[in-house]
């Protein structure tokens, strides 16, 4: 049984374009390890939508057609007691100055684990996607219907994950859901600009049969240390 439970996510908007630099230094030497101490919290990344990226976006409206990166943290049990610590961790470092001020989340919260899946061609476990070196990540945001989707949580179950997986390039697939949204994180071995037109189709029979409507829909690049300029010349 996959020891996973909620995805935490939050897609970030930087809000002085001056500031990436400084965001990246501080998120990923700073505040993202002093997670990994909490009891709950399994791993962590964070992936940068850069302006081409941007520009390759399937779908793209507020209040996530501003945002510049996404995060996700896998949190296992004890989630409550996770959760907590999370949230009060933030504001301890926050109090202690260490905090970005230069950000805003148009989306952040813990999403359920619903349904995950992995490549024929790769040889760990649907449960070990995650924690396999990538090259990017494809993400969608869905708003989901009111009421029951069952229709739409099988199509994305027995439809949407393997003909994912089923691509070259493609690692595995994971999908979250609460009750208003559902995250769905392609993890890509392959440039993810390269995959965007391979992708694009599949994502587009997705939106097609979904009850619900997609806000958000595109390629992100892993961040490496040290190599923040994308925005740079903004």
């Amino acid at each position: 049984m996959n020891k996973i439970r909620l995805g935490f996510f939050s897609f970030t908007e930087i809000t002085d374009p001056r500031e990436h630099r400084s965001y990246n230094e501080w998120h990923q030497l700073d505040h993202m390890p002093e997670q990994y101490p909490l009891d709950g919290v399994a791993y962590g990344q964070r992936w940068v939508s850069t302006p081409a990226c941007r520009a390759a976006r399937a779908v793209s409206e507020p209040p996530l057609d501003s945002i510049h990166y996404v995060t996700l943290y896998l949190m296992t049990e004890p989630v409550e007691r996770t959760l907590r610590e999370f949230m009060q961790l933030g504001r301890d470092l926050h109090a202690v100055g260490r905090f970005h001020l230069h950000r805003r989340a148009q989306l952040s919260g813990p999403f359920p684990l619903c349904d995950v899946a992995v490549a024929p061609s790769v040889l760990i476990s649907a449960d070990a996607v995650p924690y396999r070196p990538n090259l990017g990540v494809y993400v969608e945001v869905d708003e989901l219907p009111d009421g029951d989707d069952a229709a739409g949580e099988a199509f994305i179950r027995g439809v949407h994950l393997p003909a994912l997986c089923a691509q070259p390039g493609v690692a595995g697939a994971w999908s979250f859901a609460d009750e208003r949204r559902r995250v769905t994180v392609t993890w890509l071995e392959a440039p993810p600009l390269d995959m965007n037109d391979r992708l694009a189709p599949i994502v587009a029979r997705r939106r097609e049969s979904s009850g619900g409507r997609t806000i958000f829909a595109g390629p992100l690049e892993t961040i490496t240390p040290w190599q923040w300029a994308w925005f740079d010349s903004d």
